[in-house]
This record gives C-alpha cells, structure tokens and sequence, in this order.
C-alpha cells in the first residue's frame, strides 16, 4: 500500500498528470512531479503534471534555442529518430512537447538504436512511448510501463497507454510496482528510461534500491539507463521532492551508481541557468522549462 498523500500533494500529481496527457489534449508526460517528466510520466515526468491545464507553450526559451550541451551537430541524427520525431501520427499536443524536451537528442544522447528493446518507465499516456516505438522499428520493442498506484489515481493517461499499446505490435503496456517491472520480460533490454518521476519515487514510498537494481537486472551488459529529472539547489537532498517537485542530481547518481552502474555521461540539453531552482516545477515563471540534468548509465560489461 502507498502512504496516503496530503490533498496539496494530491493537486501536484493532478497538475503532474495533465503534463502526462498528450494524447488527450492535455499538456505533459506523466514524468512531472508525480504526475514527467516532463517529463519530462518526462516524469509538469516531465507524471514530469494538472488534470485541467493549458496547452504546451508554444514559445521557446533561449536555452534550448541555443541548444547548449547537445551533439554536436556534426554528429548526423539517425534517420530513425527523425522519422520518429516527425512521425505524422504523433499528437499535435505531444509536439508542441517537443520544442523544449528535445526528444530526437535525447534519444541519440541515450545512444537508441534501430532494434532496441526498451523500457519507458512512468511513461504516462505515451509521449516517449510513442517516439520509441517508432524508432525502434517492428525488431524492437517497447515496454510502456506505469506504476500500479498512478494507473489506480490516473485512470485515463493510463488507458490511452494501453490503446497506445493496442495500436502498435512492439509495445507492452505494463502496469506494476516499478520496483517489479521488468517480472514478466523474457529477453534483456537495450536500454530504460525514467523521465522526470525519479524525483517522486523519493516520497511515494518506492524501494528505490530495489527499483535500481531492477533496472541493472533487466539490462544486457553494456545496456543505458537514462534519467531525467528537475535540479534541486546543491546541498539539498530529498528536502524537496514532494514541495517543489525536485530532486539533488548527487543524490540520483549515487543511489544508481549503488546499484553497480557506471556513471557514461551528462549533457546539459535540457538545462536552464535562469531557473532559480527553489521554486515549483509548476510554477508559471517556469513551467516546462526547468533546469533538468540528463544523466547516462551503464551497465557495466562483463
């Protein structure tokens, strides 16, 4: 059982649901703030998230308009990930997403392939997902997985997961302890990934050395795990990871290096010098555009 939660935390994760709505005309991925991303669900989970917010704003910030810290544009993109990016299909409301979550370099930045298995952990209605699935191709697949208690609190991001995985022949839709997510797959993963929700496992009473641990087993040696998520101030630890939806990036890095990951790499694509880092991912000065660290991981190779 989930600890019963204040009703200020409960409209934190309705406002962190609605980020993870995309495909119902809501504004993020579950990733954010418990429901983020983002997620960036992008686990805002960013699940980065209000049942009844505005759309995405359509206007960029100077940071991502200069693009700090991603590939160097030298570096060409696969054709798998455009083509997943500007997939046709995709929600109107999950590209206007894109603009400050930058999917197609966080993707490459993860180092996705053509015929990767993946898990796409508090994937929320699917933003991710839905990116995944196409560049991974019918040889990959996908595992859209959301925690069992946000599926129970968040029925309808939880269904349009599912018919996001009725849709599409390489994606699982998995509903489970994310401590347990990985019971029922057969074959080791390329890669998992936990946008904008590590945050939330601080305070919902996730094992999360168990979780971690979970993720290392579940991947093939030399396999990625990537997560995303709001810096917190320096020095501040888990002070704020059910307040201002925040977590010390310190903190993440070592919990998952604990679990025998090596730490491949950070980028700083998604980073925002102008946010203060005390204040609500929520709130209006800067929503979806919060200071956020990228970090890659790898499982070792034996």
């Amino acid at each position: 059982m989930r600890q019963m939660i204040s009703a200020t935390t409960a409209i934190a994760l309705a406002a962190a649901m609605t980020a993870a709505m995309p495909a119902m005309a809501q504004d993020d991925s579950m990733a954010d703030g418990a429901m983020q991303h983002d997620t960036e669900m992008h686990h805002d989970a960013d699940m980065s998230h209000d049942m009844h917010a505005d759309q995405e704003m359509h206007a960029d910030h100077d940071m991502h308009d200069e693009h700090d810290g991603m590939m160097d544009h030298a570096d060409a993109m696969p054709q798998s990930l455009e083509d997943a990016v500007s997939d046709e299909t995709r929600p109107e409301e999950d590209r206007l997403l894109d603009v400050n979550r930058h999917p197609a370099e966080v993707l490459l930045f993860a180092g996705l392939e053509h015929g990767w298995r993946v898990a796409d952990l508090t994937a929320g209605s699917g933003y991710y997902t839905r990116v995944l699935s196409t560049a991974v191709g019918a040889e990959g697949h996908v595992y859209a997985h959301n925690p069992s208690w946000i599926a129970e609190r968040f029925p309808e991001p939880n269904a349009a997961l599912g018919m996001l995985a009725d849709d599409r022949a390489n994606v699982t839709h998995v509903v489970s302890p994310i401590e347990t997510f990985a019971a029922d797959i057969d074959e080791p993963l390329d890669g998992v990934m936990m946008v904008l929700f590590y945050h939330d496992t601080a305070w919902d009473e996730t094992d999360r050395d168990a979780m971690n641990r979970a993720v290392y087993d579940a991947l093939r040696p030399g396999g990625v795990y990537l997560v995303i998520d709001h810096h917190a101030p320096e020095g501040s630890g888990l002070e704020h990871v059910n307040t201002t939806h925040r977590i010390e990036a310190s903190i993440v890095r070592a919990e998952i290096e604990a679990a025998g990951f090596v730490f491949d790499g950070e980028s700083d694509m998604l980073a925002n010098p102008d946010d203060p880092r005390d204040i609500s991912v929520f709130d209006a000065s800067i929503r979806r555009m919060t200071d956020r660290f990228v970090y890659r991981f790898r499982k070792p190779d034996m």
